[in-house]
């Protein structure tokens, strides 16, 4: 088999052909939500609370911020895809959006495949 073939069976979409400029966009802003310590922190928190969803009552303590800066953040990472909420009375709770991870794992998984090719 050649590494052409191996690339198209085992590797991520990255690795088998280049991605249009409209996905690089949306990967782009995914990743830049993430490339702030307090967001992927939130994300984290949310994604690893009981349930996998979060309310911000639950979230705030881990932080010393004040709660505009941790709505900020959290409206952040809803507007990249990455969370999704609901309100519930007077508190949001917050989710991961289970294929927006799935996503950016396999735009991350590109160099774990490109060593398997190798």
């Amino acid at each position: 088999m050649s590494n052409q073939e191996l690339a198209t069976e085992c590797c991520s979409p990255l690795i088998r052909e280049p991605i249009t400029a409209d996905r690089a966009a949306d990967l782009a802003q995914m990743f830049k939500a993430l490339a702030d310590p307090v967001r992927l922190r939130l994300l984290s928190l949310v994604a690893s609370h009981a349930g996998g969803e979060a309310c911000v009552c639950d979230i705030s303590p881990a932080f010393d911020l004040s709660q505009p800066t941790i709505s900020h953040h959290l409206k952040v990472l809803r507007e990249a895809g990455l969370l999704d909420c609901e309100r519930r009375g007077t508190w949001v709770y917050y989710s991961v959006i289970p294929a927006a991870l799935q996503q950016l794992s396999a735009v991350l998984n590109a160099a774990e495949s490109t060593q398997a090719v190798a």
